[in-house]
């Protein structure tokens, strides 16, 4: 349906679509009409802090989007709505189907970053993790946000002094920093002064009445000062313009204050940009020997960002000389093009490249910085550590080393050779195991400086340690530490896994996930992994955990308890009965097997011994009589007055309050099963013994055993055997 604007409206649609005229290469004014008009019926019944309509609000960001940072006609529509699906019924869909796919992520972006500050410290990390990850999928979905926050903070006045302290301190320590990073000059330095302003609001009057008071005697000394310059470089015909550079209160402030320096001191007071016409970097250099032949240059305060760039792209040549009456004065040479990329970064690139796309390969090094901090970080790292290191990486200087071919990289101050290592290649920082600075061999943690060329010592058997997290300063060198000391315990852990299992099942033992971590517990560690970690170490001792003695020949001791029980065993049961023509020969029981009454039994004919009996699933038995069937004798076990044996059962666990009732109950409560006897020991909070019980058959043991098993605290339950340790 067609909706006739008012001609307030309509006047203000007008300027925004002259302001996209002027500064986009294409513009869709339908679909940019068709945003606006969307954006006010959303919010034509929604009011400010200041009393003026909200929709006010998206418009003046779009304005900003389209003047101060001008990309491209999506932002320009993104910027519009970007309030529209938070704010009203609106979904995502629609905006998807009537603006198109692109603009629908950057409006999610720009909604998702809007709850980065909401909520406590603890979910701040996967807020900035969702900042991020949104910037680096699109970049225009940080610039329509840096346009929201500005608009915010040029009428901050409107809400509460609690609320403005925060959100001015939100800005001056992210968003302004970020601003930078993306070489956004202009809009940093109003989001600092902007920022500075409600925080201090004094120091802020102070400051910007003394420059007020001091302005036309500072145009007239720069007017003094620039004079011969401009000459010179008529004569030359060079096309360029001049001016004293823009004061930012908050940059003055900070040298004042954090620098301790006396307001005479602050060159920034008097300072001059030359910009040059034609996008010639020689030029810059022309213009730089013109003013050091007019003016004595002061040498260490010279830096040249022309022929090393800053992360952020920005490019000038930056000096100082001793001007008239002998005050400093700054003096900056670039040329047009670089101008306008130290004061729009991202967006001046933009204007500079002919085939534009979101996924352009030059656009990767505005975000690149951002993979690095975030790179391989895990959702539990501690999350004051991440915001600590974010925030770290908004503010880092920077330093220029070298390889030792002259190749230039970037570190921020106080990076290490490991650092650097890192910087060249990960394979490179995993097998670092010395470094040369300017030929001369250094410690892995020596700082590195401007300057240095750096060769990295390798070798294929050196790895990363922990104690490098302690020294290493940029991101990525932390990320890729952590990755392979992760992998490494993890190896580790797998290892210690796999060492646990192979002695439960040589004990016979069985432990549930839950089990295994309980344990761990009761051991005094975190979780299972630290657990299966230590025993891979060799740190605790599973023999001691699993198997607890009580002596120092504990073999020998545990051959004695079983040579008792099955002493009883079969005293209760009587002798076998030997069938056929061998009875009356004298039997023993064989070591290898120890039957037990129950079991069923065959006798073997030995030479010199008598008959031995054996266990009829013997694995020795079975191997003898491959050779001699004819040497096996029937045998059986005497069935007694009340038909029941007495048998053994092993049992290991927690020792839990009420243990030993929770036993008791599940052999009593069964076929009312007498108990003859209990022999049960503690050790580290486990317990392991042995009960005998009368059954009637083995079926009627079994099925104790699994009765016992399903006791909670309860381990392993076995039949009580010589084997059994």
């Amino acid at each position: 349906m067609e909706i006739t604007l008012s001609i307030k409206h309509q006047r203000m649609l007008d300027d925004l679509l002259n302001y996209c005229k002027s500064n986009l290469r294409s513009v869709n004014e339908e679909l940019i009409k068709k945003a606006f008009v969307l954006s006010y019926e959303s919010h034509k019944n929604d009011f400010r802090a200041s009393g003026e309509p909200y929709f006010n609000h998206p418009y003046e960001v779009a304005t900003i989007v389209a003047r101060e940072i001008p990309l491209d006609d999506i932002s320009v529509i993104s910027a519009l709505l970007h309030d529209v699906v938070e704010d009203s019924d609106i979904s995502l869909e629609f905006i998807s189907k009537e603006f198109g796919s692109e603009v629908a992520e950057i409006v999610d972006g720009v909604t998702k970053i809007g709850g980065v500050f909401k909520g406590q410290e603890i979910t701040q990390a996967e807020n900035y993790r969702k900042l991020l990850l949104s910037m680096i999928k699109d970049v225009r979905v940080i610039l329509v946000k840096f346009a929201d926050r500005l608009h915010n903070m040029r009428t901050l006045e409107f809400v509460s002094p609690q609320k403005q302290r925060r959100i001015a301190k939100e800005t001056l320590e992210i968003y302004a920093p970020f601003a930078h990073r993306f070489g956004l000059g202009v809009l940093k330095w109003e989001l600092e002064d902007l920022a500075f302003k409600y925080l201090n609001k004094d120091a802020y009057d102070d400051i910007a009445k003394k420059i007020k008071d001091t302005r036309k005697e500072r145009e007239a000394f720069i007017q003094r000062f620039s004079k011969p310059i401009k000459e010179k470089l008529d004569e030359l015909n060079l096309k360029y313009e001049i001016s004293g550079r823009p004061k930012h209160l908050y940059s003055i402030y900070r040298k004042l204050v954090m620098q301790n320096r006396p307001w005479e001191d602050i060159y920034d007071l008097l300072a001059i940009r030359v910009i040059l016409e034609k996008n010639d970097p020689n030029e810059c250099y022309l213009v730089l020997g013109i003013v050091n032949q007019i003016y004595k240059p002061i040498a260490e305060r010279f830096k040249d960002f022309i022929s090393i760039p800053k992360k952020n792209n920005y490019q000038s040549i930056h000096t100082t000389v001793i001007g008239p009456e002998g005050k400093p004065v700054e003096v900056q040479i670039r040329t047009r093009k670089m101008h306008e990329i130290a004061e729009r970064g991202v967006a001046a690139h933009w204007k500079y490249k002919e085939h534009v796309s979101t996924e352009d390969q030059d656009l990767e090094e505005w975000v690149n910085w951002v993979r690095d901090i975030f790179e391989n970080v895990s959702k539990d790292e501690a999350s004051k550590e991440i915001i600590a290191s974010f925030k770290l990486n908004l503010f880092q200087d920077e330093i220029y080393v070298f390889t030792p071919k002259g190749e230039l990289k970037r570190l921020p101050i106080n990076s290490t050779p490991v650092d650097f290592a890192f910087e060249v290649h990960s394979n490179v920082g995993y097998h670092c195991i010395g470094a040369k600075v300017n030929g001369k061999i250094v410690p892995l943690d020596t700082i590195l400086h401007s300057g240095d060329q750096v060769e990295i010592i390798t070798s294929k058997n050196q790895h990363p340690n922990k104690s490098w997290l302690q020294f290493v300063h940029t991101q990525k060198a932390k990320n890729n530490i952590r990755k392979y000391l992760n992998k490494e315990e993890e190896k580790e852990v797998e290892a210690g896994k796999e060492i646990w299992e192979k002695k439960i099942k040589k004990l016979k033992l069985s432990f549930s996930s839950d089990e295994v971590a309980k344990l761990a517990r009761k051991l005094k560690f975190d979780n299972s992994r630290q657990f299966f970690r230590s025993i891979f170490l060799d740190k605790i001792n599973l023999d001691q955990i699993l198997n607890p003695k009580t002596g120092t020949d504990n073999k020998s001791s545990h051959e004695i308890e079983f040579d008792k029980f099955v002493d009883i065993a079969r005293t209760s049961a009587g002798n076998v009965l030997v069938e056929g023509d061998y009875k009356g020969f004298a039997y023993s029981y064989a070591k290898c097997c120890n039957p037990i009454p129950g079991d069923q039994v065959i006798g073997y004919v030995t030479i010199g011994e008598g008959i031995k009996i054996h266990r009829k699933d013997c694995k020795n038995l079975i191997n003898m009589v491959k050779s001699g069937e004819d040497r096996l004798v029937p045998v059986t076990w005497p069935k007694t007055s009340d038909t029941y044996f007495v048998a053994g059962i092993s049992i290991r666990g927690d020792d839990m309050p009420g243990i030993l009732k929770d036993i008791s109950n599940s052999i009593t409560t069964y076929q009312n099963t007498n108990i003859k006897s209990v022999n049960i020991y503690t050790q580290d909070s486990l317990f392991k013994g042995t009960i005998t019980v009368y059954v009637k058959d083995l079926d009627h043991l079994n099925k104790l055993i699994e009765r016992l098993k399903k006791n909670k605290g309860i381990f392993s339950v076995e039949r009580f055997d010589a084997e059994n340790n």
